[in-house]
């Protein structure tokens, strides 16, 4: 396998990026369009030469949205393309999108949001309808190496498994190599998280997160690698996860017992905290005892 993004995205296969409206999911789109179009590389991404990138927008305008944006993100534009649209609406079954990557050499197509390209007559929710499009568009991301990128909504149904929460057929889960989910936090709704929530050609890799909204605009961010899909979708908070770590730590340490450090972080991780969580938690237990024997620190909690 080759792989245009860590173990996120692989060239030649679908990838699935979906969320909520305003979750993130084109301004995440956008960013990797750009870093494609200059080699800068997005956080775990190998470096690469630059490339050309064919990005089909059916929701906001080329001009005033999409343009500014890639311009905000830093992207080539010389190297941001999309197929013409003016006289005949672009479908997966449309040979202009083989056609255009081929002529154009383009390694990632992304098509922001799925509904706009399946064509008038097919029925999202429909597996026969959608399963004949997503094998036509699969065979040709393996013919031709490029990348392809999915842009998809949540539906409705709070508490399901992430499994299910893709907007129409679960076809669409089933045909791609790789979904990520995109989602704000809870109680800070200027980050955005986005959870590896399936992976078939490599073990998933950790959450990412990036900060959207505030004064210092887009920026990464560190420290939330443990969230998972369903955290992610059930509201997940900062202090949900502090919480956790503060009673892992808590029954760790029981009896005045002396423990490594590096215990305590594998048996968080093992739940999914992260060590920055771990430690911020260690601040809100009062009395515990660092100590250093070495190369090694321990923690204790007196009785």
């Amino acid at each position: 396998m080759r792989w245009l993004w860590g173990h996120y995205i692989p060239f030649g296969k679908i990838t699935i990026i979906q969320g909520d409206p305003g979750e993130g999911k084109t301004t995440l789109a956008l960013r990797l369009a750009a870093a494609c179009s200059t080699g800068k590389p997005l956080p775990g991404m190998e470096p690469m030469q630059p490339f050309n990138v064919i990005y089909q927008s059916a929701e906001d305008g080329l001009g005033d949205t999409i343009k500014p944006r890639l311009i905000e993100a830093g992207a080539d534009l010389n190297r941001v393309l999309c197929i013409v649209e003016d006289k005949k609406p672009l479908s997966l079954l449309d040979e202009r999108i083989e056609k255009a990557i081929v002529e154009n050499n383009a390694r990632l197509l992304i098509l922001d949001p799925i509904q706009g390209y399946l064509g008038s007559h097919v029925d999202i929710n429909r597996a026969n309808e959608v399963r004949s499009l997503l094998k036509n568009l699969g065979a040709v991301a393996e013919r031709t190496g490029c990348a392809i990128i999915l842009i998809g909504h949540l539906n409705k149904a709070s508490g399901s498994s992430s499994a299910y929460r893709g907007l129409g057929s679960i076809d669409f889960r089933a045909a791609a190599r790789s979904v990520l989910l995109v989602g704000r936090l809870k109680n800070d709704p200027t980050v955005r998280v986005i959870v590896h929530d399936k992976s078939s050609l490599a073990p998933e890799c950790k959450s990412l997160a990036f900060s959207l909204g505030d004064e210092e605009g887009f920026r990464w961010l560190e420290g939330y690698e443990g969230i998972s899909a369903e955290e992610l979708l059930c509201g997940f908070t900062a202090e949900t996860k502090t919480a956790a770590a503060e009673e892992l730590i808590r029954s760790i340490l029981a009896n005045g017992a002396e423990v490594l450090s590096e215990t305590v972080f594998q048996a968080a991780q093992q739940k999914g905290i992260s060590r920055r969580t771990v430690n911020e938690a260690k601040k809100n237990i009062p009395g515990i005892v660092t100590k250093k024997s070495g190369k090694n620190w321990s923690w204790q909690l007196p009785k």
